[in-house]
């Protein structure tokens, strides 16, 4: 199954390693680094240019890791993921 993250932009349930808050999760250094270095190797895919709400970090089956800056909030993209579950 596939989630849809924005904009027209899907990507397989089974790749998706976590769905995150961006206005919670950036408070920590952390992930303000981690986000920096997934833009310093070319890892960031902004889904749209609006207000990013949320980021979804993916590894495909070739283990190469891709983050997905989104509109939407973690809510709805984790309420879309739990709707295929239950199918």
């Amino acid at each position: 199954m596939y989630i849809h993250l924005g904009q027209g932009t899907v990507v397989p349930s089974g790749e998706i390693v976590g769905i995150f808050d961006i206005e919670s999760t950036t408070v920590s250094k952390n992930t303000r680094v981690f986000l920096e270095k997934a833009e310093k190797k070319g890892e960031v895919v902004t889904v749209s240019y609006e207000l990013p709400k949320s980021f979804a970090v993916c590894a495909g089956k070739d283990k190469k890791q891709t983050v997905y800056i989104s509109q939407l909030a973690s809510s709805t993209l984790l309420k879309r993921s739990d709707f295929i579950n239950s199918l």
